[in-house]
């Protein structure tokens, strides 16, 4: 059955970011892919120049009100990830709720955009409505040493006599001693598919996601550092997420990064 994504990201001429990130992977893995560009720039903001156009929340609501009046707005998913303005968010609000009214099984995945800032908050996010929270690198200790990264993952389910369970995953994430751009909506946008291939299996879509990411940032940095030459740093258009190369890898992944089941 086909499965339909909204997807409200910003949009690059040049490179991965936004929904250059997230769609193709996802139309990869057999999702339509229905993208609202938030923003429209030459390349990302971590390159010397960039120009472009910011979408304002009047232009969204037309955009929106384009798809509803051709009664094609029925979506499965919701996916957005940074917002600069305040009423553009407030007018995503309004199309989430209104998707969500047409369809109430619709899964709305949001990328914050946030740090922890010393503080763990799966459990108050838990307690504000989503059933689903990962987080995609912590400070916290790591068993592997000071090269690892700690990554956490929680998962609400509703027992058929309607009691909760929640299971808790943590990974080891190793460091990359490079800056990478759109590594956060290709990772949004994984964990959307993945947790949709595997919707009580919070380890398997883990897995599975934080392998992709694994093997994209592999390929990326091997081949940033073939162009830069030896002693050099790669620079941000070399440091370009080998998103089309990685097709297979997004596809099927070889899993090389394992969850531990906490709970």
């Amino acid at each position: 059955m086909e499965c339909r994504v909204l997807s409200i990201q910003s949009h690059v001429v040049r490179g991965y970011v936004g929904n250059k990130s997230a769609s193709f992977p996802l139309q990869v893995l057999g999702f339509e892919v229905d993208s609202i560009n938030s923003v429209q720039f030459s390349n990302h903001t971590g390159y010397s120049h960039w120009k472009g156009q910011v979408l304002t929340a009047d232009e969204l609501h037309v955009l929106y009100q384009g798809i509803k009046l051709n009664n094609v707005h029925q979506y499965d998913y919701v996916l957005t990830g940074y917002t600069r303005d305040t009423s553009f968010l407030e007018m995503v609000v309004d199309i989430v709720q209104e998707l969500k009214r047409a369809n109430p099984n619709l899964v709305y995945v949001c990328d914050p955009v946030l740090g922890d800032h010393g503080s763990m908050v799966m459990d108050l996010l838990h307690a504000m409505g989503p059933d689903t929270v990962v987080i995609t690198s912590s400070d916290l200790p790591s068993r592997l040493g000071d090269r690892f990264l700690v990554s956490l993952g929680s998962q609400r389910h509703v027992r058929p006599d309607g009691s909760r369970t929640t299971q808790r995953v943590r990974m080891e994430v190793h460091k990359v001693d490079a800056v990478f751009v759109g590594t956060g909506d290709l990772f949004a946008a994984m964990l959307l598919a993945w947790t949709h291939h595997y919707p009580n299996d919070l380890k398997m879509a883990c897995e599975k996601t934080f392998s992709v990411m694994h093997h994209v940032i592999q390929r990326t940095i091997s081949y940033a550092h073939e162009l830069a030459g030896p002693g050099r740093r790669p620079s941000p258009p070399q440091l370009e997420l080998r998103m089309v190369q990685s097709k297979a890898d997004i596809e099927d992944p070889a899993i090389v990064m394992e969850a531990i089941v906490l709970s």
